[in-house]
């Protein structure tokens, strides 16, 4: 038997061209999720296309906007086919019904299934894309990490404003933020890069249209944020994942030089985190193949070790991308890109994936977040003339529109103060409203005179009851390294969302803490207290020493017993 063996949703299937009624399969279907199995939807009756329709509404709220139907599929996974003329009938009626929802249907592939004394059968996988009703757009926030020089920068130059790079650097001073930047060729602040796709699913590049027509033209975005690669500024790139919550890590690597440096660290932040990554092997067009098929190998190495147990997907055309998108969700595999920013070669399989990858936030999950009090992190504070000062940050939760009455805090002695909202810019574009999630501009009236905002502080919905700050809090705290032991009176600095300082050891379960041992720990900040939340995500790093931990309990802080050890709650 002659048979062709393809890649397809993470299943290997095979074409038959001798056997007859050997199909290739997929899962069977499952009611939940955004994707639809539909074997025809020839000529279908006016009740039936209604359901037809309800259907795919709930697909794509199960998406956030995005759906993926499969033509000529079984709802048992069967790859059965159809006939050109239905399938053609079939595409017509899936048109109509995204017609109805005002939604775009994108043909990502079709396929042939060949059968000995049987006509050619297709199979059409389709995305559908919608914009959901309370958003502009959907939204994906990628953190790109790696070493120093391995082309980070100039990699999302490259993806972003759509001209190749000439080999020495020119595509990453569109990124670049600062002189000193541009003069070391390295990044040192977080810098906020997009690349839009529109109803069609092409690319919006920065080159052809402005910030402000990507945001009005694209049906989704992909938010970058270029982190520092070196060592020096590693507390940067440890406030940009704490801090900007991206939903995905790129981790690029220099193809010729290989894991160096800080990759390791990285890759250990994004895991330790819990953050879905996928790789991108840089600069291919630099080294022979056999140094690039050492580097991979020597990635796929570190993904199977029983610290990530990932499965390495090396992605080479546009069924990989499918599959590696569809199934990115569930973190057990690690995709691996090969490309070149000189040469272009595999960045349109990149885009793709961005193209085609869906919002890793479940409806029920953003739904919970919609529905809590908002919460707004302040990571930056900027000083405009005739404007004053201008928070940017990420709204954690809730909803924030102009004129809402909010309060903004703590102050070095806990304390919270009332604001108005007086505008709100999204992507340098003014808007009325922001959700949980988005990455925005605010600007307060009605500040107190002489109150200074910081990062690190947070804008929250306003309440009769003062919000609770604590100096002391219990964290079940997990030691990835240290040279020796930690102990009580043991100094660090703590990253807790967008919060950073330095924080000292009350006590802990055991006499002593080492490398790889747990154990309950009571952190004290040094300077002044802070809002943070049970359940938050703690990350301890001083030099070599790094731990990971989650937060248990808060002890609130109280200004009259400011220098008292009291634990109360």
């Amino acid at each position: 038997m002659n048979t062709t063996s393809l890649r397809f949703g993470m299943i290997q299937y095979t074409t038959a061209t001798e056997v007859a009624n050997e199909f290739p399969s997929l899962p069977p279907e499952v009611e939940e999720g955004n994707i639809e199995y539909k074997l025809k939807l020839v000529c279908p009756t006016e009740s039936r296309f209604e359901h037809l329709v309800t259907q795919m509404k709930w697909r794509l709220k199960e998406g956030n906007g995005e759906a993926i139907y499969e033509i000529g599929v079984e709802d048992n996974g069967l790859m059965t086919g159809l006939l050109k003329e239905d399938l053609d009938a079939s595409m017509k009626t899936l048109k109509e019904m995204a017609n109805r929802l005002d939604a775009e249907i994108i043909v990502i592939c079709e396929r042939t299934i060949e059968n000995v004394g049987q006509p050619s059968k297709f199979a059409v996988e389709a995305l559908v894309r919608k914009i959901p009703d309370c958003q502009e757009f959907i939204e994906i926030k990628v953190a790109c990490l790696g070493n120093a020089d391995a082309g980070k920068s100039t990699l999302l130059g490259v993806l972003c404003y759509g001209d190749l790079d000439n080999g020495r650097g020119r595509a990453r001073l569109n990124v670049f933020r600062h002189l000193h930047e541009i003069q070391s060729g390295r990044t040192s602040s977080i810098s906020h890069e997009i690349l839009g796709f529109d109803r069609k699913g092409q690319a919006l590049s920065c080159n052809i249209s402005s910030l402000e027509e990507i945001c009005s033209l694209a049906t989704k975005l992909i938010t970058f944020l270029d982190l520092a690669g070196h060592h020096k500024y590693i507390k940067t790139t440890i406030f940009g994942l704490t801090g900007c919550s991206p939903e995905v890590v790129l981790l690029v690597i220099d193809a010729n030089r290989g894991i160096v440096g800080t990759t390791k660290e990285h890759l250990g932040l994004a895991v330790a985190l819990k953050i879905p990554f996928l790789i991108v092997v840089n600069k291919i067009d630099l080294c022979d193949q056999c140094v690039i098929s050492k580097t991979v190998n020597q990635l796929e190495k570190i993904l199977k070790s029983t610290g990530l147990k990932k499965i390495p997907m090396i992605i080479n055309d546009q069924d990989d991308v499918l599959s590696a998108a569809s199934n990115f969700s569930s973190q057990q595999i690690a995709p691996i890109f090969q490309v070149s920013s000189v040469t272009g070669k595999n960045l349109d399989l990149l885009r793709s994936f961005f193209n085609v990858l869906p919002s890793l936030k479940t409806r029920i999950q953003q739904d919970e977040l919609l529905q809590q009090s908002a919460e707004f992190q302040i990571d930056e504070v900027f000083t405009v003339l005739n404007v004053g000062s201008v928070l940017a940050g990420t709204l954690r939760s809730g909803t924030i529109r102009e004129n809402d009455k909010m309060i903004i805090g703590p102050t070095d002695d806990g304390s919270f103060f009332p604001a108005v909202v007086a505008s709100i810019h999204r992507n340098r574009s003014p808007c009325r409203l922001i959700q949980a999630g988005y990455n925005a501009c605010i600007s307060l009236a009605d500040l107190p005179n002489g109150f200074i905002c910081r990062r690190g502080q947070v804008l929250l919905e306003y309440k009769e009851s003062p919000p609770v700050t604590c100096m002391q809090f219990e964290v079940d705290f997990f030691l990835l390294f240290h040279n020796t032991k930690i102990s009580k009176k043991f100094q660090a600095s703590l990253h807790v969302a967008n919060v950073v300082q330095t924080a000292v050891i009350k006590r802990m379960d055991k006499d002593f803490l080492l490398t790889g041992q747990r154990a309950n720990v009571l952190f004290n900040f040094i300077s002044r207290p802070e809002y943070i939340r049970k359940g938050d995500r703690v990350l301890l790093r001083q030099g070599q020493t790094k731990g990971i931990g989650e937060i248990k309990s808060i002890y609130p802080y109280i200004k009259e017993s400011k220098n008292s050890n009291s634990d109360s709650e």
